[in-house]
């Protein structure tokens, strides 16, 4: 990292040398033969990362346009869906489904919980005709996971309604086999944990799903499911890709796959453990319940009598290392830490010294050193 800033925000991550150098590849015609064969590389791949045997498409959009594009392909007007709403980005993911004209049926839960199947299964009691359950599987904003997601996935396919999942945050981090837990479109960003530079969104599609996308009224035009399917066949995309970016994503999703799934949801969860262990040996506390905690975005409360936007000036300045604050409301009561991508135990011991470091100076009473020795310890660095 010498020379460069240590991105830990929640996204963009840093980016690998070897995926920065893929975009420096001559630019191609995307109506090539080269497109072509470059696109069908990052579709199987992709589809290893989603483990999904279903259809799975690349759109030049950030995250949220990928939920965008979930969302306008499987509502319709008057369509009721299920929406647990936990954080900024469901709350988003709330608007999306209103605003397409569908009625968003709302379970609110504290922000730090997490909704389990049994919030779902009353929800669907209470609200009769449900066409879907739309929901976030790793909310950003509060660094939870919805563990129960696997249950959540069997009740809707014995209720025969479609699950949609805004995975942004813990693709390629955490476990998610998209085809076992029955998720019928789930969406992912290019620039969290694989570790590619933003503007891209990956999506899966299950067979059940395209029956409901078909008959969907008021199709969308730059992101139809359909017309990415028929080019699809034809190993292209509708409109012209970013394609430096698919360039990076191919690099990235072939380092994902020479890594394996496993591999890598467990350096993720290993580092992040790291993570909450230090931030306990300086008497800091999760912000999230900790049977729900992410090991993709590690948030953590602001410590009462100190400054959040102070202690990330100075991380920043003095250390070289960037961390984020909350959203919304919760801008200055919490830090976030991106624990994702190209997460490793150097990472996680710079930013836990640079923390330290920082809540040191604007006078939080700590033991320097105590957040680094936890992480060694863990970690088993001194042996």
């Amino acid at each position: 990292m010498a020379g460069k800033p240590l991105i830990m925000v929640p996204g963009p991550t840093n980016v690998p040398d070897r995926v920065l150098r893929a975009m420096l590849k001559p630019m191609i015609s995307h109506r090539s033969e080269e497109f072509r064969r470059l696109y069908d590389g990052i579709r199987e791949n992709i589809r290893y990362l989603f483990q999904t045997d279903g259809e799975v498409f690349v759109l030049t959009a950030s995250g949220t346009g990928g939920v965008e594009c979930m969302v306008n392909n499987t509502v319709n007007p008057g369509d009721r869906v299920i929406v647990p709403v936990f954080g900024l980005f469901s709350e988003r993911l709330r608007e999306k489904i209103n605003l397409r004209g569908g009625e968003a049926v709302e379970i609110q839960l504290r922000y730090g919980t997490a909704p389990t199947v049994d919030h779902v299964e009353e929800a669907l009691e209470r609200a009769g005709r449900v066409d879907a359950i739309a929901i976030v599987y790793n909310e950003t904003s509060t660094g939870v996971t919805v563990r129960d997601l696997p249950e959540i996935g069997r009740l809707a396919e014995e209720r025969d309604i479609l699950l949609l999942v805004d995975a942004v945050s813990i693709m390629g981090g955490d476990e998610l086999p998209v085809d076992e837990w029955n998720i019928d479109l789930c969406v992912t960003g290019s620039q969290k944990c694989l570790a590619c530079p933003p503007g891209l969104s990956l999506i899966s599609v299950s067979p059940r799903a395209w029956e409901k996308i078909e008959n969907t009224r008021s199709r969308p035009f730059y992101s139809d499911l359909i017309r990415m399917r028929e080019f699809a066949m034809r190993r292209e995309t509708p409109f012209t890709p970013a394609i430096p970016l698919f360039y990076a994503l191919d690099e990235a999703l072939k380092m994902i796959r020479e890594e394996g799934l496993e591999n890598r949801f467990r350096r993720h969860r290993v580092c992040a453990e790291a993570f909450y262990r230090a931030l306990e040996a300086l008497g800091l506390e999760a912000f999230p319940d900790r049977e729900v905690r992410s090991n993709t975005v590690i948030a953590v409360k602001t410590p009462e009598d100190v400054r959040n936007s102070e202690v990330r000036r100075i991380m920043k300045e003095r250390y070289g290392v960037v961390i984020a604050g909350g959203t919304g409301s919760f801008r200055e009561s919490i830090f976030r830490i991106g624990c994702m991508g190209a997460i490793s135990e150097l990472e996680v011991l710079k930013t836990v010294e640079a923390l330290e470091g920082a809540l040191s100076e604007v006078g939080y009473p700590l033991k320097i050193g105590s957040g680094v020795e936890s992480v060694r310890r863990f970690l088993h660095l001194d042996q």
